[in-house]
C-alpha cells in the first residue's frame, strides 16, 4: 500500500484493523467519496435541470429501490459462483459510466428519470460481494470490527463526497459535477482492480452446488431476521427522509440550519464507530440489538416536547449511537446465519430490507404525517424500533446457539 493511503488509514483507523481488510476498506472510501460527491444531488438534478415532476421523481425513486433489491440479490448470488472480485468491478465499471450518460442526457426529462431510477441498481450489483468480502476476508470472531471499519470507512467517504460535489457544482455547474463523479468513480474501479484480492483466507472451498433462493427461503431463523431487519431499517429511513421533512415543515427548522445538522451523523461515525465497537465487543450481538434499535427509534419521541436545535442535536446523537450498535453487529449476524458457500446470497437477500425500507418508508412516513401529525408518526416509528430490536435480538440469540462461529483457520 502506497506511504500516503498508509498514513491516512492510521490516522482514521488506527491500528487495530486487519491487514487483510485494508484493500476493501480503501475502495470502501473511494466509493463512498464518489457516490457522496454525486448522489445527494441527483434528485435536484432532476427537478431544476430536467423540469421533472416532483412525483415523477418520487415514482423514479421507488423503481429505482426495486431494481436496486434485485440487483443487489443477483449479484451477491453471482460472486458465490464467480468470486467478489469480479462483481465488485463491474460495479464500479458500471458506476463510472452512469455520469458520462448523465452528460448525455442533456436536458431530455424521461431518460433522465430512468437514468435516476437505473443509479441504485447498478450500485447495488458490487455491494452485496463487497459485505460478503468482509467475512471472507476476517475470521468470524473479527466479523462486527470488519464491519464497523468499513462503516468507518463509507461515512468518511460521504462526509467529504457531497462538499467535494457542491463545490463543484457551485463552480462549474452540472456537466463538472457529473465529470467529476465519473473521474471519482474511474479512480474507485482502479483502486479496486489493483488492490481487491481474488479470494480470502475464509472464502469457501468451492462454488454452491445447490439453490442458494431454496436455501433461503428454508431457512426460518433467517427468514425471521430479515424481517427485522426490515422494520430497523424503516427506522432509519425515517431519520433520513421524514425527519428533515418534520422539522423544517412543523417545526420551522430552516433547510440551511438542518444542512449543518445532518453533517453530525457521518461525522460521528467516522469519529467514534470503531471505538464504540472496541468497547462493546464484550457484549453479544444479541444484547447490542436489543439496545440499538430502541435507541434510534424512541429519541424521536422528544420532538413531541420540544424541537429546539439542542433537542434536535440530542435526538441525532442519541439515534446515531444506536446505528453504530446496530449495523456492525447485524452484519456480522447475517455472516453468522449464512452458510460460507451461500454467503454473498445471503448478503444479497439481507439488503432488500434496505430496499423495501426506501421503497415505502417515506411514503409511510410521509401519509401518516400529513394525515395525523408527527405524534402519530414518531409513535409509530419508536413502536417499529422496539419490535425490531426485540425480533432481532432474539433471532440473534437463537442463531449463537444453533450456529456457533467457525473455529479460526490456522
Amino acid at each position: 500500500m502506497p506511504r500516503p493511503v498508509a498514513l491516512l488509514f492510521r490516522l482514521v483507523w488506527g491500528g487495530d484493523v486487519d491487514p487483510a481488510l485494508r484493500p476493501v476498506l480503501a475502495v470502501q472510501l473511494a466509493g463512498s467519496i464518489a457516490g457522496g460527491c454525486g448522489y445527494p444531488f441527483l434528485g435536484i438534478w432532476a427537478v431544476k435541470h430536467l423540469h421533472a415532476e416532483q412525483g415523477a421523481v418520487g415514482i423514479a425513486y421507488l423503481v429505482g429501490a426495486v431494481l436496486a433489491a434485485g440487483a443487489g440479490y443477483l449479484g451477491g448470488h453471482l460472486s458465490d459462483r464467480l468470486g467478489r472480485r469480479p462483481l465488485i468491478l463491474v460495479g464500479f465499471a458500471l458506476f463510472t459510466v452512469a455520469p458520462l450518460a448523465a452528460l448525455a442526457v442533456g436536458e431530455r426529462t424521461l431518460p433522465g428519470l430512468a437514468l435516476l431510477a437505473l443509479i441504485p441498481a447498478l450500485n447495488s450489483i458490487g455491494g452485496s460481494a463487497d459485505t460478503a468480502m468482509v467475512a471472507d476476508l476476517v475470521p468470524p470472531e473479527r466479523h462486527e470490527a470488519g464491519y464497523a471499519a468499513t462503516r468507518v470507512a463509507a461515512n468518511f467517504g460521504v462526509t467529504l463526497g457531497p462538499v467535494l460535489g457542491g463545490v463543484l457544482l457551485a463552480l462549474a455547474g452540472w456537466n463538472a459535477l457529473f465529470l467529476g463523479v465519473a473521474v471519482l468513480c474511474a479512480g474507485a474501479a482502479a483502486i479496486a482492480w489493483r488492490w481487491i484480492p481474488h479470494r480470502g483466507a475464509y472464502s469457501p472451498e468451492a462454488p454452491p452446488e445447490r439453490g442458494r433462493a431454496r436455501v433461503i427461503l428454508r431457512d426460518r431463523p433467517f427468514l425471521v431476521y430479515l424481517c427485522s431487519g426490515i422494520l430497523a431499517s424503516f427506522v432509519y429511513v425515517a431519520y433520513e427522509t421524514v425527519l428533515p421533512i418534520s422539522l423544517t415543515t412543523s417545526h420551522g427548522l430552516s433547510a440551511a440550519t438542518w444542512g449543518f445538522l445532518v453533517i453530525v451523523n457521518p461525522a460521528l461515525v467516522t469519529a467514534f464507530q470503531l471505538r464504540l465497537t472496541r468497547r462493546t465487543e464484550r457484549y453479544s450481538a444479541a444484547v447490542k440489538l436489543a439496545v440499538a434499535l430502541p435507541l434510534m427509534g424512541l429519541p424521536f419521541l422528544l420532538l413531541e416536547v420540544s424541537a429546539a436545535i439542542p433537542v434536535v442535536v440530542c435526538v441525532i446523537v442519541v439515534f446515531v449511537v444506536g446505528e453504530m450498535l446496530w449495523i456492525p453487529a447485524s452484519q456480522s449476524v447475517v455472516a453468522r446465519l449464512a452458510p460460507a458457500d451461500v454467503r454473498g446470497a445471503y448478503m444479497g437477500a439481507f439488503g432488500i430490507s434496505w430496499s423495501v425500507a426506501w421503497a415505502l418508508g417515506p411514503f409511510l412516513g410521509l401519509q401518516v404525517h400529513a394525515a395525523a401529525g408527527d405524534g402519530a408518526t414518531w409513535t409509530m416509528f419508536a413502536a417499529m424500533s422496539v419490535v425490531a430490536g426485540t425480533v432481532g435480538s432474539l433471532a440473534a440469540a437463537g442463531a449463537a446457539r444453533a450456529r456457533p462461529p467457525l473455529p479460526s483457520a490456522a
